[in-house]
């Protein structure tokens, strides 16, 4: 179905988006998920001595280390970017899919984590730092797409799908020959 806004008489007029502009908002939320992993792995580790992903042995991730748990923020980021790029698309409501898709992976990774046999201190610590990072590619991924939206304009081609003008107003070549008094 054509979408006609006042003031586009003749255009059709459709919602798109800036794929460069919100892939390279996808890079960079690539880039800030990696570092809020890398910030709150050191915060973990470094300030409240939780050994959450410890180099030595096996950790709640088992061998997976700091550069391994940045790179995976990172992969998600660009999941997401790429699931909001497939959504702008084809659905009608991109970002209300978008929201409900992120609030419930977010949660899947909030909670597998305190699920796990390990010590508490390191539940809590990877389920709080999970959280965080949903949160931010969440929130930064939804405003790149909200800034990539554009609308498509493109005349129309063909004289038939126009609708047709107005009818003339009738004109008198005079006016009324006779008054009525009352």
């Amino acid at each position: 179905m054509v979408q006609q806004y006042p003031g586009s008489y003749g255009e059709d007029t459709r919602p798109g988006i800036d794929a460069a502009r919100l892939w390279a908002g996808g890079v960079a939320t690539a880039i800030v998920a990696a570092l809020v992993a890398v910030v709150g792995l050191l915060i973990a580790r470094g300030i409240f001595d939780v050994p959450v992903l410890a180099p030595k042995g096996d950790g709640l991730w088992g061998k997976a280390s700091t550069p391994t748990y940045a790179v995976s923020a990172a992969a998600v980021a660009l999941l997401a970017t790429g699931l909001m790029h497939l959504l702008s698309v084809a659905t009608p409501a991109p970002g209300q899919f978008f929201g409900w898709i992120m609030v419930l992976v977010t949660a899947i990774a909030v909670v597998v984590p305190l699920t796990l046999t390990v010590g508490l201190e390191a539940k809590i610590a990877t389920a709080a730092i999970n959280l965080v990072i949903g949160l931010v590619i969440a929130s930064l991924v939804s405003s790149m797409a909200a800034s990539a939206r554009t609308l498509h304009r493109r005349k129309r081609s063909s004289r038939a799908e126009q609708p047709p003008p107005p009818p003339p107003t009738r004109q008198w070549p005079e006016g009324p020959t006779t008054y009525y008094d009352r």
